[in-house]
């Protein structure tokens, strides 16, 4: 290779891979896959957030470069933690721990962006020495990061390694990184834990959250009218204290005050939640009180606690949430924002906001703990809103709610609660799936179910999200498409960061004709979750398909990581088909034939369900699938 397709530079090198990765593959290889997936995700996310860059990702290891060692100890950092959160909330045989290793070198950087050299080997090297869940760091590293980062450095002496002339110096990061949920104290005053979180490395998740309402003691309020009969509502109750100011200057009290309402206003869209007053929470400010008597005292599942350090040009606020039964740290994010004179209360209603859905929507904090700890229950046994709660993680997963038992919990449910919006919001989805996919055929048209149950959610609860946004799904298969557009707006409007919502809602309305708008709302979301659910990337393909953009599109469609989802199949095959790309289709074929062995011939009925209003679409799709192989009729029988 001539001198000209390489370069020399001088980078932090950052390897990882994961600990026991042959026997997590030899006990389940398709959930490890899933995993390794989406925990690369998370190394992707935050190498880019560091202004870093991912170099290859084979086999089962990480390799990145970026131009600042104190950049990539704060990378390594933040992806250990964030993965100790996700571990947490598996079962130990299941959990994925990497270890990182990080150097700074001189590296060969060529055109195609692979790098190469000594600066490599060491990271590598240094990788192999670290624990699982683990940091370790070259001496190199270490002084240039040396009391620019709050996190401690343990030197672990010389190591000789493999293919390296001369010991390596290594040290240890401790960052209270544990694979199981950190440990809250029981005692000790706000103001510590606050400066605790100030002093945490970043976590940057924005999202908003899935909202749940209120129930109705003398602890809890509601600002908005219509909302009497949700107040009788079950829900997660959670307790947003006042945060903290760490400025060093009593004027900026305001500014922490300020925070901790737009939490709790924020907090108080999702309706499944319960959020303790404001004048509950506050008669706490400035006492020394632990996790355990406040949540009693409050009567709340979890405690959002946190601290603000503000000044002349920049402002720093950290939160964390605890669960007050385990008194364990389940959450925990900081936040940096540039200020100036005129945008102090936009970053205030910003970080407030990214703050609430990284809580609270439905791949936040809580809905993720939550519905963990019901897997174990049956649906027979649990009540309405633990099958409403049971049916939410079983969508997330499938991208349907069509798991019998969860079903018929949610049929019985609104018999024995009537008067719980959510439920009848849930079951009106049930039925336009069964309607769309034709899941569980029964007498009588699923979409008079799935009207008259999404009318009774509205009705219970006019200020629910979800309620509007099954009566827009619903209007949408029924072809009232102005019923649909005014229901979606109507559910945007209610909680305008609820990421989940606006992608489903969003997909709707582009497949509706207004595709400027439905791209929009869809991109929102993707800005908007710090995990996003696979099924978001779905636009991107059809956007990309429709013009033509067959290599794109494909690109899009391997993001839908959903194994057990037929379209998620169909649309690689499309792709691949428009490629010329036939054998590459011929696994996902047989996968489509093996979930739908009458997929052949439903595909184009069930589309067009799907697809309305654009069947020049849905037939250049179809011919997608022909090209790659399948016997798709060129009309309906």
């Amino acid at each position: 290779m001539s001198e000209s397709t390489q370069t020399r530079k001088l980078a932090a090198i950052l390897a990882a891979d994961v600990s026991g990765y042959s026997r997590l593959m030899a006990d389940n290889e398709q959930a490890t896959v899933q995993t390794l997936t989406e925990y690369r995700r998370v190394f992707a996310d935050q190498t880019e957030r560091h202004r870093g860059r991912v170099v290859d990702t084979a086999g089962d290891s990480v390799l990145a470069t970026f131009d600042s060692p104190v950049e990539a100890v704060e990378c390594a950092v933040d992806i250990q933690r964030e993965l100790a959160h996700r571990n947490g909330l598996l079962p130990d045989d299941r959990r994925m721990a990497f270890r990182i290793g990080i150097n700074l070198g001189d590296v060969i950087l060529r055109d195609d962006g692979t790098v190469y050299g000594d600066g490599v080997n060491i990271a590598a090297r240094l990788e192999s020495l670290a624990q699982p869940g683990g940091i370790t760091v070259s001496g190199t590293v270490f002084d240039h990061v040396e009391n620019k980062l709050p996190v401690g450095f343990e030197f672990t002496g010389e190591h000789v390694v493999k293919n390296i002339a001369k010991p390596i110096c290594a040290y240890r990061v401790e960052a209270d990184i544990d694979p199981e949920p950190t440990r809250a104290k029981s005692h000790g005053s706000w103001s510590r834990r606050s400066a605790l979180a100030a002093g945490v490395i970043a976590l940057i998740l924005i999202g908003t959250t899935s909202g749940w309402y209120l129930w109705h003691t003398n602890h809890w309020i509601a600002d908005r009218k219509g909302q009497t009969e949700a107040l009788g509502q079950p829900g997660v109750a959670i307790a947003v204290m006042p945060f903290e100011n760490l400025s060093g200057d009593a004027s900026q009290e305001f500014f922490a005050d300020g925070v901790t309402d737009e939490i709790i206003t924020a907090l108080g869209r999702f309706q499944n939640l319960r959020v303790a007053a404001r004048t509950n929470t506050f008669r706490y400010k400035g006492k020394t009180q632990d996790t355990r008597t406040v949540g009693n005292e409050l009567r709340v599942r979890y405690v959002l606690i946190g601290s603000v350090r503000k000044s002349a040009e920049t402002v720093r606020v950290s939160a964390q949430l605890l669960q007050v039964d385990s008194e364990s740290q389940v959450w925990s994010q900081t936040y940096q924002r540039a200020l100036t004179a005129k945008n102090v209360f936009e970053i205030q209603q910003e970080l407030s906001s990214s703050i609430a859905t990284a809580i609270g929507s439905r791949s936040g904090a809580v809905l993720l703990m939550e519905s963990s700890q019901l897997q174990t229950k049956p649906p027979a046994d649990l009540p309405a809103y633990e099958c409403f709660m049971r049916w939410v993680a079983v969508y997330q997963r499938t991208l349907s709610g069509q798991d019998h038992a969860v079903v018929n919990c949610l049929e019985r449910a609104v018999e024995s609660d009537p008067g719980y919006s959510e439920v009848w919001a849930a079951l009106a989805d049930v039925y336009d799936d069964e309607y769309r996919w034709g899941y569980d055929p029964r007498p009588g048209n699923p979409l008079d179910r799935a009207l008259r149950a999404a009318e009774r959610a509205v009705q219970l609860n006019p200020q629910s999200q979800n309620a509007y946004k099954a009566l827009a799904t619903t209007q949408y298969y029924r072809g009232d498409r102005a019923a649909f557009l005014t229901a979606a707006d109507r559910a945007i409007q209610l909680s305008p960061n609820e990421p989940n919502i606006l992608a489903g809602l969003g997909i709707y309305v582009y497949y509706a004709g207004e595709r400027s708008k439905g791209l929009e709302m869809v991109n929102r979301a993707l800005a908007l979750d710090r995990f996003p659910m696979d099924w978001y990337y779905v636009l991107g393909f059809w956007e990309h398909y429709r013009k033509g953009e067959y290599e794109a599109a494909l690109v899009e469609a391997e993001k839908t990581n959903l194994p057990a989802f037929v379209w998620a199949h169909a649309a690689r095959v499309a792709a691949l088909g428009q490629l010329g790309r036939v054998e590459d289709a011929r696994p996902h074929i047989r996968r489509i034939l093996e979930l739908d062995p009458s997929f052949e011939t439903t595909a184009r009925e069930k589309r067009r369900k799907m697809m309305p209003y654009d069947a020049p679409l849905v037939d250049h799709y179809l011919d997608g699938l022909r090209k790659a192989g399948m016997k798709i009729p060129e009309k309906s029988p």
